[in-house]
């Protein structure tokens, strides 16, 4: 049956539904019955009564924690957001802002773990952090000179529609 997409899967619920399953069997239900009280495939009832025969009722327990074991603990990542926090000068770099270059080499540096730049950001959602644009302007910014660029030189290089008949 499964999830629909971006739905997460409650794993008590699974083992609850799956250990449920295992009382009706031992009462002798037919595995059809369990089937439909479940609601769920009589194929995953009759994996569930093999698992059960073979090994009981720990076998149809919770599995753990499916996928990849994280590669940073909690404790690398409050490192990182710590380090987040004292900003990307206090490392050397010139600017205020954290590219995603700039934290895979602070993730580097901390905690010994190599991440592509374009999945850093996985990270930097799990600790809370989003993308932004800086709110100031730059210092050097000359408004006399984009105000004569956007006079005389946007004008010439700007497209102009096209006349009709042409």
């Amino acid at each position: 049956m499964g999830n629909p997409a971006g739905v997460r899967r409650n794993f008590d619920k699974l083992e609850e539904r799956r250990l449920r399953a295992a009382r009706l069997l031992e009462k002798g239900l037919s595995q059809s019955e369990v089937a439909r009280q479940v609601g769920v495939h009589r194929q995953s009832v009759s994996r569930w009564a093999q698992q059960l025969e073979r090994r009981g009722r720990a076998a149809l327990q919770q599995a753990g924690r499916a996928g990849r074991k994280p590669r940073l603990s909690p404790e690398d990542l409050e490192r990182i957001e710590r380090s987040l926090k004292k900003g990307p000068e206090e490392f050397g770099y010139d600017s205020g802002l954290w590219t995603a270059a700039r934290v895979a080499h602070l993730i580097q540096q901390e905690c010994g773990v190599d991440y592509h730049p374009g999945h850093v950001w996985r990270i930097l959602r799990q600790l809370g952090w989003s993308c932004q644009r800086p709110t100031g302007r730059a210092l050097e910014r000359d408004e006399q000179a984009i105000a004569e660029w956007k006079r005389k030189r946007w004008p010439e290089i700007k497209k102009k529609p096209k006349t009709r008949g042409e």
